[in-house]
């Protein structure tokens, strides 16, 4: 179930930003308070997550993955583009969060 709270936590976090960015500085009430919410929910589910995850590994993984995300989302929402040292970098974090999850023996509970 830690696994479940960490994507959960992921999501919300992705939403959040997403959010925030929309909010334009917070100006728009229901985007910053759908941000806020968003990072609420993300920060319990992720301290729910820590009950069992490694406090390391949780928030590689949390921030890795949520970067990859929000980066996708931003090109498909925003039209924002990436440019070839971004791409390296992401492909960067997505090895690392392969490496975490497939060799390290630090996930484990």
């Amino acid at each position: 179930m830690h696994w479940v709270y960490l994507a959960l936590a992921i999501v919300a976090e992705v939403a959040g930003s997403t959010a925030l960015k929309q909010s334009d500085g917070f100006t728009k009430p229901a985007f910053a308070m759908m941000s806020v919410t968003g990072f609420a929910i993300a920060l319990f589910f992720l301290s729910l997550s820590l009950r069992v995850i490694p406090l390391g590994i949780a928030y590689a993984i949390w921030a890795g993955v949520g970067i990859i995300l929000v980066s996708i989302l931003s090109v498909i929402l925003f039209r924002q583009t990436l440019d070839l040292p971004a791409m390296i970098g992401i492909g960067m974090i997505i090895g690392g969060v392969i490496v975490i999850n497939t060799l390290s023996s630090s996930t484990s509970p």
